[in-house]
């Protein structure tokens, strides 16, 4: 069997999980609607992972600071699995995934978690070179940490798609104004 012949071995991961490795035979494979996923890998080292969370929606202010800790924390143990198995913060590349409006509601879940792990990429000086975010579609993402080759495949479960409701033509009643009293 030559290399190529050799089956990819592949992680699922789900909210709340994050994965780092060294092995390029390794596909890390997560499903979207709203959540992110952070894919970043330092292409020096052959060292990359994926992480996959989701923060609440509309909070008060102390309840988002909260949530949005829990995200840095599932950030940082994603950065700091890589600087642990070799990486370098400043060759670090991230592609992000996610954040979906699959849900009608007041606030934009999808887009908040997105704004954040840009926010964090940008304070942290990691180079963010990419992906897909927004939209109405969930995604399965397939992400080859060594390489940084990803993946998206659009998901075309049962959408809500909004028909215009055929009302009955008016008929014409030639008497419709008169009024007869008894």
């Amino acid at each position: 069997m030559t290399l190529t012949e050799l089956p990819e071995k592949r992680v699922h991961i789900i909210q709340g999980e994050y994965f780092v490795t060294s092995d390029r035979d390794v596909m890390v494979t997560t499903i979207l609607d709203s959540c992110i996923a952070a894919c970043i890998r330092d292409p020096l080292a052959g060292v990359g992972g994926m992480n996959h969370f989701l923060l609440p929606g509309e909070l008060n202010r102390s309840k988002s600071e909260e949530a949005e800790r829990m995200g840095v924390h599932l950030m940082e143990l994603l950065v700091n699995g890589l600087l642990k198995a070799g990486a370098r913060r400043e060759r670090l590349e991230a592609k992000l995934f996610g954040g979906a409006r699959t849900v009608r509601s007041h606030s934009d879940i999808g887009k908040n978690n997105a704004e954040f792990a840009q926010r964090f990429l940008k304070a942290e000086g990691i180079s963010f070179i990419g992906g897909s975010t927004g939209g109405p579609q969930g995604r399965r993402i397939q992400y080859w940490p060594v390489s940084g080759r990803a993946r998206q495949i659009l998901l075309t479960g049962p959408a809500e798609v909004e028909q215009p409701v055929k009302l009955p033509a008016a008929t014409v009643v030639s008497n419709a104004g008169e009024l007869e009293l008894f």
